[in-house]
Formats: C-alpha cells, structure tokens, sequence
C-alpha cells in the first residue's frame, strides 16, 4: 500500500478521489489546487483534513506552494536558494 498520494486539480470532476485512494489504503493525500495543497491523512476508515503531514512534520507547506507557483524550475531553484540563505 502506498503511504502518499499527489493529487493535482486543473479541472473539476465528478469523482470522489478521497475515497478511492481510502479504498486502497493510502495513508495521506496531499491535494494540490488553486495554488493550494491541503492534506488528508486517512484516519481509522475516513480521511481527515490536518495542518501538517504525518510523514513531512517539519515541511513547510507554505514554501513549497511558493516554489510550485514559480514560471520555470530554475526560477524555483534560485527562489529556494535565496531562502535557505536567508535562514
């Protein structure tokens, strides 16, 4: 079983994603959408939304939202560079 899954919305469907990653036991989605990840972690039989990630505790979520939004991976590379020189 899988422990994450990425789910990137473009569109909207009329699936229930939730559900089917419940289904086959995946223990985190982190769903990504409008610039935006939210993360469910699946708890006893149903997903729950939390703040941060069971298997990324220490992940910032906000900056690596930062880095996805950027143009191009190299302008995501330097955006990271100057922030951990920052730090």
């Amino acid at each position: 079983m899988p422990d994450l899954a990425i789910e990137v919305v473009w569109t909207s469907g009329g699936l229930d994603k939730l559900e089917i990653y419940r289904r086959l036991g995946v223990g985190e989605v982190w769903i990504w959408k409008d610039g935006r990840i939210t993360i469910h972690s699946l708890r006893a039989s149903a997903f729950e939304q939390v703040d941060r990630s069971r298997l990324f505790p220490d992940l910032d979520l906000g900056l690596l939202c930062s880095l996805l939004d950027q143009p191009t991976a190299s302008q995501a590379v330097k955006a990271l560079r100057e922030t951990l020189r920052s730090t």
